[in-house]
């Protein structure tokens, strides 16, 4: 059974580009472990992060859209399902290492808060050190998972989860891709749910933009992922057509200006970010209130850096329902 993995390996060099990064030349991970039988280094870090805790919370975690009512806006989750597809998709047509791609898109926001960006910039005004969604996927990977012993992901995973926004410079061609899928992404998906909020209609998108980068939805993502293959194409980097560069930092310019900031589309933030105010100063002077787990962290960590961690985890609705239990006075009835 050895030979799997082997031979798993050995296809690595026979089909991939010369650029692509090899699983068997990973830089290794946190704490060494006897390899995967079956399965290669990045193929094992994708099925760690399937499978744990923080995964499935962004099911219930807010993309844009706080509240929505209706079954088919973006979640935290289906974005990040989203973010892989095209990233694998880019990977695979470049000959990179798709198993890479799709392990770094798969946990690139495990550390996104409760109420979207919202949340996050909320902590970031509350925790001393500031509080970056990335930085805290990663710290969920590497100290928060599986009970205070992380996932032990090898680096060019734990490097592209955290270096992922559009600004930063990850280590390899994989983490760049990820970089370009996430704003691929969630441009296109949050114009779509934009417009199914009537927040904006199609006639509204820079006619400019559309012209270079397509009408619908699926034709823009398609030819971005067509214009990014041909532009990086048996090259040592990830980039754009000048045309399609410009048009995309157009619209997503266009989508701050009329999503993003908008009031329909933002009109319940203000009570979120108070909700995760109060639990912060909560938590903060009743400390010994934390689940166990929280406060074996303060042997290490700082206290406002400890109750981040547990705000960041919740999901939407526990945040409600947690801010509901400290807050919200209890029904009674006489008998």
């Amino acid at each position: 059974m050895d030979n799997v993995r082997k031979h798993i390996c050995e296809i690595e060099k026979l089909t991939l580009s010369q650029y692509a990064t090899l699983s068997e030349n990973t830089k290794g991970r946190l704490r060494e472990c006897e390899p995967c039988q079956l399965r290669s280094e990045f193929q094992r870090d994708r099925d760690k992060i399937l499978h744990c805790k923080s995964f499935r919370r962004l099911k219930h975690k807010t993309q844009v859209f706080l509240s929505p009512e209706g079954d088919h806006y973006r979640t935290r989750l289906t974005h990040t399902l989203e973010v892989s597809q095209i990233g694998r998709t880019i990977a695979r047509a470049l000959r990179l290492n798709e198993d890479l791609v799709e392990a770094i898109a798969l946990g690139h926001d495990l550390g996104h808060t409760p109420f979207g960006h919202a949340g996050e910039r909320q902590l970031n005004q509350l925790v001393e050190g500031g509080f970056v969604h990335s930085l805290q996927s990663k710290r969920v990977v590497d100290i928060l998972e599986n009970n205070g012993k992380g996932l032990n992901l090898t680096f060019e995973v734990r490097d592209g989860i955290a270096n992922h926004k559009y600004d930063d410079c990850p280590a390899t061609l994989e983490g760049e891709i990820v970089k370009y899928a996430d704003r691929f992404a969630y441009i296109n998906h949050d114009i779509e749910d934009a417009i199914r909020g009537g927040v904006i209609s199609n006639a509204d998108l820079p006619k400019d933009c559309i012209a270079v980068l397509g009408e619908s939805k699926s034709k823009r993502i398609n030819n971005l992922i067509l214009d990014m293959v041909k532009t990086s194409w048996d090259k040592p980097a990830i980039q754009q057509s000048s045309d399609f560069k410009e048009a995309t930092e157009k619209l997503h310019q266009f989508m701050f200006d009329r999503v993003y900031l908008n009031p329909k589309a933002k009109g319940q933030e203000a009570k979120a970010v108070k909700i995760i105010v109060m639990i912060f100063e909560y938590y903060m002077k009743n400390i010994d209130r934390l689940p166990d787990f929280y406060k074996s962290l303060l042997e290490e960590y700082p206290k406002d850096r400890v109750v981040c961690d547990y705000i960041s985890s919740f999901t939407d609705r526990y945040c409600v329902r947690v801010f509901s239990e400290l807050f919200v006075p209890d029904g009674w009835t006489i008998l």
